[in-house]
């Protein structure tokens, strides 16, 4: 199964609730960059994790801990049914980064270990499944553009026929979600218990205008993360200042992503951003699709 990275187009992010959740006004685009896991027969279960170069070994936690063997546990208590299995996943979807790479795993796993285990689960299932693992896991099975309420795991598709390229520029440190939204309660104590809507942001997909897009992004969870890590701003300054159509941090970094106007704009921006100094730097289109299933010939 392949599944992909996420971006979020807009991040609106309100006061915490009782239950400690902020409540999210979001919308998902899932964009060319993936993971790929591989399932097997085997009479025990077992998890293995392959990474470039680029990424840290030690970010990514090993079988027991990852959110691949928790949907496992999921699915299996779900049908009754023992966990077993040979998996693999090959991660090219940067680690802790705010592209949702864990939410990634754990859609492919569900998907790929119901046709291992031939359950047949419904996709209603899968999705309330989805939604007890993590916000972004829902709209990691769906793909495509989808707005997101609620935590985020209350998904509905959003009509994108536009082809959008980004930039994509990975940290070498990772930067922990909960960490941001907790710079985010402290930086904005005063936030309005209702997120910002993402009407702005959803006219211009509509349009298909890279501009009006450009325009209308929006991450609430933006300032924390520069707040805490600085050399974001300088990085999306930098981007900008190359010719991306707007730098923006991706959820809630340390990943920034930069609009381009077309695929050559994005390669050419890449190489001028690796040329900067930045050792990784990825080129992308969206929407994509979600979790799905690939052939090798």
């Amino acid at each position: 199964m392949r599944a992909p990275a996420k971006i979020n187009l807009h991040l609106g992010v309100g006061a915490p609730r009782e239950d400690g959740y902020h409540p999210l006004v979001t919308v998902y685009q899932a964009v060319g960059l993936y993971d790929d896991l591989t399932a097997r027969q085997a009479a025990d279960w077992s998890l293995g994790v392959n990474l470039p170069d680029w990424m840290d070994d030690d970010a990514v936690p090993l079988a027991g801990d990852n959110i691949v063997d928790r949907a496992a546990d999921l699915l299996a208590a779900h049908h009754g049914v023992e966990r077993t299995g040979e998996v693999h996943i090959a991660k090219a979807i940067p680690v802790a980064g705010g592209m949702a790479g864990g939410s990634a795993d754990a859609a492919a796993a569900l998907v790929a270990l119901d046709r291992l285990w031939g359950l047949g689960t419904t996709d209603d299932d899968l999705l309330g499944l989805a939604a007890q693992l993590g916000s972004d896991v829902p709209f990691a099975l769906l793909g495509g553009t989808a707005l997101g309420v609620g935590r985020g795991e209350l998904v509905t598709p959003v009509d994108d026929r536009g082809t959008w390229w980004w930039v994509v520029v990975p940290s070498d440190t990772g930067l922990p979600t909960p960490e941001v939204y907790r710079h985010f309660d402290k930086m904005f104590s005063d936030a309005p218990s209702q997120p910002v809507p993402a009407d702005a942001l959803l006219e211009a997909i509509a349009t298909g205008d890279t501009w009006a897009l450009a325009d209308a992004l929006h991450n609430d969870l933006e300032a924390a993360a520069i707040d805490l890590r600085p050399e974001l701003g300088r990085l999306i300054e930098r981007g900008e200042e190359a010719g991306a159509l707007r730098g923006l941090v991706s959820g809630s970094g340390p990943t920034c992503v930069f609009l381009c106007g077309s695929a050559d704009h994005a390669r050419s921006l890449a190489a001028d951003l690796s040329g900067a100094g930045h050792p990784v730097v990825l080129a992308a289109n969206g929407p994509v699709a979600g979790a799905h299933l690939v052939s090798y010939a």
